[in-house]
């Protein structure tokens, strides 16, 4: 299995992650769920309309953290927003309930990949494995 292939199933077994961003001096942490790999990388999703959109589009850096099993990961990277509406179609195919909240064509659906990531594997009893994309 590839990194970012990796990654991608840690996400989804931990089912929840946290993504901090900043606002201003200050930092922002919130829970999510959404995670697909396409064409190679790595999105997330989230609303157009939300503080955390806003806040990546003054500052695109951002860190996201998954806890499961003891181990943990933490990716630190850039989220670049991407408009092509095949990459909504799949998140929605992929997380079906996200249609009670989200349409590909409804202008508040946004997907973001990671730029530049680098991910690190942790654990209490392990040495730290590295994957960057």
């Amino acid at each position: 299995m590839e990194g970012i292939e990796k990654v991608c199933q840690f996400l989804d077994e931990a089912h929840t992650y946290y993504l901090a961003t900043v606002e201003g001096d200050q930092p922002r942490v919130r829970p999510f769920g959404t995670a697909l790999l396409y064409n190679g990388k790595l999105y997330i999703q989230t609303g157009k309309v939300k503080p955390v959109s806003k806040q990546l589009a003054a500052n695109p850096k951002a860190e996201l953290c998954a806890f499961k099993g003891g181990k943990w990961l933490r990716i630190a990277g850039e989220l670049v927003n991407d408009d092509d509406r095949n990459v909504r179609v799949a998140m929605l195919e992929r997380m079906p309930s996200l249609e009670a909240m989200y349409d590909p064509d409804d202008g508040n659906m946004q997907m973001l990949y990671l730029k530049n990531a680098v991910a690190v594997f942790s654990s209490f009893t392990e040495a730290p494995e590295t994957v960057t994309f």
